[in-house]
């Protein structure tokens, strides 16, 4: 079993855990995710590591509300715990291929839509780590939806954007993007997104113009976290890719957004079919 160490609401409906598992919390890198199962009738539910710490030995989820099994998720409470925690999967950021000297040399900026804040952070705080200040756009529909601004402006420069003008930016995250870049002299060498589908497919499109190499995180395709499901299948480039085992970073110039958002929407509203789409995934839940 997995205990449940601390629990804390991050915004509504969204909840940050710290789950111990030692063997996860010490094997874990920024990009990969865990599966967890609450109990022997619970669905198997692919979570991106927010966090992680070998000393203490635990590992940070957070799951946003979006069906039956993220509800049950989200009810635990600390002193409970998990009855599978497996992990980590998937493949670690491509950020981690690059010596110091090489990260030293990169203009990054990171691009975070919704929950997808939550698994921009271990990026972050790895390229701080490493003597990187990376640079981290923040976007939500208003104020009271952002989660760890606080964690991110510890290890990073943050701007924030909102739909509706409460804070920061007034508009979204793309029309934010240009604004660094044409109004505030910023250029970037290398950019990555994650966040919703359809947030992740403009932003993608806007680095494009610039070219500015990019990587999207495609966690929200997840359901087993095998792939042998094949509900995470995902066309990049023109090859046929698993984002459970084949990523779940893509190159974001080349993923098909429109076919990936059709298959997200095919099983979203049929939880027979499979579990729900990872939110923290981080998105995951």
């Amino acid at each position: 079993m997995y205990e449940i160490v601390s629990k804390r609401i991050l915004a509504p409906n969204i909840t940050e855990m710290k789950v111990r598992a030692p063997r996860v919390a010490e094997s874990a890198r920024p990009g990969q995710f865990v599966i967890v199962r609450v109990d022997e009738i619970g669905e198997r539910i692919p979570l991106t590591i927010c966090d992680y710490d070998p000393l203490q030995g635990t590992v940070t989820i957070v799951t946003q509300t979006v069906g039956h099994s993220s509800d049950k998720i989200n009810h635990l409470n600390e002193g409970d715990a998990f009855l599978d925690f497996a992990g980590p999967l998937g493949r670690p950021s491509d950020l981690l291929d690059l010596s110091d000297e090489e990260l030293r040399s990169q203009r990054i900026l990171f691009v975070a839509g919704g929950v997808g804040t939550a698994p921009v952070y271990p990026q972050a705080k790895w390229l701080h780590e490493h003597g990187v200040k990376a640079d981290v756009i923040i976007g939500a529909r208003t104020k009271d939806l952002f989660t760890y601004v606080d964690e991110m402006q510890g290890v990073a420069n943050v701007y924030l954007a909102t739909d509706d003008g409460s804070a920061g930016y007034h508009g979204m995250v793309t029309g934010l993007m240009k604004d660094l870049i044409d109004n505030q002299g910023k250029q970037y060498d290398r950019c990555v997104i994650i966040g919703p589908m359809i947030m992740m497919k403009f932003a993608a499109l806007t680095t494009k113009e610039y070219g500015i190499p990019t990587m999207v995180s495609l966690n929200a395709l997840m359901v087993d976290g095998t792939g042998m499901c094949g509900a995470c299948r995902v066309s990049v480039g023109g090859e046929t890719k698993f984002t459970c085992v084949e990523g779940p970073e893509f190159d974001g110039h080349l993923v098909d957004f429109d076919e990936a958002m059709r298959r997200q929407n095919m099983y979203k509203n049929n939880p027979k079919l499979v579990s729900e789409p990872h939110k923290c995934q981080c998105n995951n839940g």
